[in-house]
This record gives C-alpha cells, structure tokens and sequence, in this order.
C-alpha cells in the first residue's frame, strides 16, 4: 500500500510539474542562424559567398557571428577587422541584426579561440592582452547599426574543447567590463542545455542563451539521443534560476550532424545523417517551439551549403520556408 501511494504521489508531482511548466507551442518562433568562418574555411568555401546565400537565398535575419581573437589578432598589437567588417556591413544594409561574441571561449570547435602569440603567456597576463581586444572590438562596434547584443564568452563553465571553464569571477568582471563600455546593448550569456543546471549563468547577464542538441555523439555510448527528455525541462530549469522564456532564446539550435571524428569531409554523408537528417530537423524544431522560447539561432549553415556542393537540396529549401522576421 505505501509502495503505491508513493508511486501516486510521484506521479502526482509529476503531472503538476507538466501542467505548470509546459509552455504553450510558441508557432511564432523567430529563427536565427550562427555562422563561422573558420570553419567555413575548413570546408572550402568563400566566408563571402555563404554568407550572401545566408542573407539573400535563406532570407535570415537574425545571425550570431564571433569576434574570434585568433583570426582578428594573428599578431600581437595587429587587429585585421577587414571580414568582420564586411558581414557586419553586409548585415546591416539589409536590416539584419547580430549577436556579436567576444572572449576567449567563442562558438565552434575546438571552443577555445586564442592567437598563438598569447598561448604560452602567464594566466594574468593573457587576461590583460583579452580585455585589449575586447575593448578594441566594442570600440568598433558599439554603434554599428547591425549589432543587437553581445555574448560574452560561449558556454563558459563547461568543460568542453581546448579552453578550460572561466572562473566565475572573471565572467562576472568580463561582463562588467562590456557593460562599462556599451551601456546601450544587452549581453547573452550562453550554457549547455543537456550538461548544466545553468545556476552560474542563467541570471549572469541580460538574455539567457541555451545550447538544444537532440543527437550527439561520444567514445562510449556512441550516438546518444536525448528524445527521453521532455521540452518543460528547459522552463523548468529557467524557472528554478530565477527566468522565464521572454528573457532566454536558444542560442544554438542543432542542425548539423554531430559525427565521431568531428571530420565532416571525410565523413560519408550516411553516417552524417545517423545524428541530422530532414526528418530528425523538423523533429528537433517542432521540439524547440514548445518550450516557448522567441527565438532559436540554427546550427549548421556552413553544413547546408556543403550539401548543396553534393547536390543535396532538401536542407537548404527547408530552411528558406522558417520564419525569419
């Protein structure tokens, strides 16, 4: 008898938390798009080129770009803004906007981001040459008609790539230090939405931005899905750290293939749709949309067009049907 009164409680608990927590369908859901040079780059494409197709053939107008210190400052004292200069130009005279992210730990693999000149340097004063740079990309920006927020650094206590978690404190400072600099734009902090509670991060900043991976991929369980997890989980987790939805967006959104050796070229296009096919896309946006979040940035632009190199179409005409605006 107590085994099933308790077995009714749980379930009790259970069905209040879905009640309360289940946010209605957002089907207005605005999505934006991240975009990478870099590793455009690594497949062999012109960064320009993509990213007209990105604002003219998919119609985004929301994109999140990184201020990525080892592209911009190769040597140290010599910041080359040329590229970064031309997509934000480029988004602005089409009325896109941008989360513009800076730091050391910025999107994309391997995560960490650092000159080579700066790697070998003590701790303190790698600190010191950062907020350098940070302050020269904010002096350059802060009045750009394309800008729309910052994001201070990328999932920044998650152990995860080359960069090792920040401290606490020095999150906080580099997010004063922006503040003191750009009073007039709000900052996004960003944390992983499968390996987090979010505590450190969900009230750091402005707007809350989570990462939302439906199939990832690791040496021991192979491909792993998180299908099991039901969307309330992400309002839950807002709520519980003190947020709601109007105040957080997904700020990457999978839409690429999470692929063992993290290769894509040499990956066969098979083995790529094991973790991301048009199916497992619309599956994951469907997801998406019912925790009711306002906005969703897409992962996976640069992989798009690679397909459309392989004559694979069905991704890219997809795309150019979500709502942008």
């Amino acid at each position: 008898m107590k085994k099933l009164l308790l077995v009714a409680l749980i379930v009790t608990i259970f069905a209040i938390l879905i009640i309360f927590f289940l946010p209605k369908k957002n089907e207005n859901m605005i999505y934006g798009v991240s975009f990478n040079q870099e590793y455009n780059a690594y497949l062999g494409f012109d960064f320009k080129k993509v990213f007209h197709i990105i604002l003219d053939d998919w119609k985004f107008r929301h994109v999140r770009l990184s201020a990525q210190w080892n592209l911009i400052e190769k040597k140290q004292g010599e910041m080359d803004f040329a590229d970064l200069d031309w997509m934000m130009d480029e988004s602005a005279s089409r009325g896109a906007k941008i989360v513009l992210a800076i730091g050391q730990k910025t999107p994309r693999w391997p995560e960490c981001h650092l000159p080579d000149w700066v790697e070998k340097m003590e701790y303190h004063e790698r600190r010191e040459h950062l907020f350098n740079f940070i302050s020269a990309v904010i002096a350059r920006y802060k009045e750009h008609k394309a800008l729309e927020y910052w994001q201070v650094e990328n999932e920044p206590f998650l152990s995860f790539g080359a960069c090792k978690p920040l401290k606490q404190d020095d999150l906080a400072e580099e997010i004063q230090f922006v503040k003191a600099a750009d009073p007039f734009h709000q900052i996004i902090v960003t944390d992983s939405g499968e390996l987090s509670s979010w505590r450190k991060t969900a009230k750091a900043s402005d707007i809350f931005g989570t990462t939302m991976y439906r199939v990832v991929w690791n040496k021991t369980f192979g491909y792993w899905s998180y299908d099991w997890l039901p969307s309330f989980v992400y309002t839950l987790k807002l709520w519980l750290n003190g947020r709601d939805v109007s105040s957080a967006f997904i700020t990457e959104l999978q839409a690429e293939p999470w692929i063992p050796n993290m290769d894509l070229k040499r990956m066969p296009v098979d083995e790529q749709f094991k973790s991301m096919n048009i199916k497992r896309l619309k599956k994951t946006l469907n997801y998406a949309a019912k925790t009711g979040m306002p906005r969703a940035y897409l992962w996976g632009a640069e992989w798009w067009h690679w397909l459309e190199v392989q004559g694979i179409n069905e991704f890219s005409d997809y795309i150019k049907e979500l709502k942008k605006e």
